[in-house]
């Protein structure tokens, strides 16, 4: 199984509010949040890790051209690109992830560990075409909604709540076949990984949703701080 990480936005929010760090270098418990996922993926078996970046922080490629250098990541591929849009950055990365099942989630993406290894293990047994990461925690500025049937089978994507559950976790587990509607969603000119995951249902793949607990996004300043002290939690 691949995993791959989107770590190509700008990070304007953390910039505006005073953090120098790009937000992939920015550390969460002690541990930048990029290398984090690469440790939590390779223990859960990880047999690459696709990783994008902008050309805008070029201390981020540094670092971790450093990093894999010593010989931490020695399968991490990384692809150096500016994109518009989070689905562009996927579209990048797909070319990597034709050839087996993979895990996708963005760089800020906090959750705990043994949840995490949960879910893929829930996938990795799994004959649906996809399942996304859900939460009933909502602490995000624009949530996207997700409608589950009593199966967990997912019906629809709302970016208002239509009497729903859960938000989307941000971190979706895919099959290789399912890429045919992000090629379709890229050549119709659409961007947003909302988008993306409402072709998914369009295009009639079956997705489920698997509660993940509490997940987390850094978005702002204060997100470091709460992202911090939710791992080290028991809660």
């Amino acid at each position: 199984m691949k995993f791959a990480i989107i770590a190509a936005g700008e990070g304007s929010r953390l910039a505006q509010e005073g953090v120098s760090l790009p937000k992939p270098l920015v550390s969460i418990g002690g541990e930048p949040m990029i290398e984090r996922l690469v440790r939590i993926f390779n223990a859960n078996g990880a047999e690459e890790v696709v990783i994008i970046i902008n050309t805008l922080h070029p201390q981020t490629e540094a670092h971790l051209r450093h990093r894999i250098s010593e010989g931490w990541g020695s399968n991490v591929r990384l692809v150096v690109k500016s994109t518009p849009s989070s689905m562009h950055s996927f579209h990048e990365l797909s070319a990597y992830l034709q050839d087996a099942p993979f895990c996708l989630t963005t760089v800020d993406t906090i959750f705990r560990e043994d949840d995490f290894s949960a879910y893929i293990r829930a996938f990795q047994h799994s004959e649906a075409d996809g399942m996304m990461a859900v939460t009933d925690f909502v602490d995000d500025e624009k949530p996207l909604w997700v409608g589950t049937d009593k199966e967990m089978n997912i019906t629809g994507f709302h970016d208002t709540c239509e009497d729903d559950t859960f938000i989307s976790g941000g971190i979706y587990c895919l099959k290789p076949h399912t890429l045919s509607t992000l090629h379709r969603c890229m050549s119709e000119g659409q961007s947003r990984m909302r988008n993306f995951q409402r072709a998914l249902v369009a295009d009639g793949w079956q997705l489920r949703a698997y509660r993940l607990g509490k997940i987390l996004d850094v978005d702002h300043v204060g997100d470091i701080e709460k992202a911090g002290a939710f791992l080290a939690s028991a809660d």
